[in-house]
């Protein structure tokens, strides 16, 4: 089988105003580890806030985050596939981070998020086969989540 990405990223800012070690589960759950980077930043106005980003390089990973999705937003990837791969073959959606720490993923239409961008794999690197090809990375994601149930997709509270 193909690699569905070269990469896939997996970022969120922690905010002086919110809890590190939540926000660190909450992307452990998603990520499927605990390895990922924390790195100090500076916001617009100053404060302190955290980077926290973790990069998957390998198929079973790749299928083991979008296992942890629910299927309606399998099924919203698969219709605005067009909209969520652009030119350069690069995979984007945001996932509201909110929700995500109450242990539910819902996909996000504002700016307190949970970033998940990916190069897709495409030969040649075409925006349309490279949405070819995320569409049949999410059929092999749903065959797999039908035979093998998903793990606790839930962040810990």
């Amino acid at each position: 089988m193909q690699t569905a990405f070269h990469w896939l990223r997996v970022q969120t800012f922690c905010y002086a105003t919110e809890r590190q070690e939540l926000l660190g589960e909450t992307m452990a759950a998603l990520l499927g580890t605990d390895e990922f980077e924390a790195e100090v930043s500076e916001g617009e106005h100053g404060n302190t806030m955290l980077i926290l980003e973790g990069r998957l390089t390998k198929q079973k990973e790749f299928v083991a985050l979008f296992s942890r999705l629910p299927k309606d937003i399998l099924d919203w990837l698969d219709e605005d596939m067009e909209n969520r791969v652009d030119e350069d073959c690069v995979f984007y959606m945001r996932l509201d981070k909110q929700k995500a720490v109450q242990g539910e993923y819902r996909v996000a239409h504002h700016g307190d998020v949970i970033g998940i961008t990916g190069k897709v794999q495409s030969h040649p690197a075409r925006q349309e086969i490279a949405v070819k090809s995320m569409r049949d990375f999410l059929a092999i994601v749903r065959e797999r989540s039908e035979v093998i149930p998903p793990e606790d997709s839930s962040p810990s509270s």
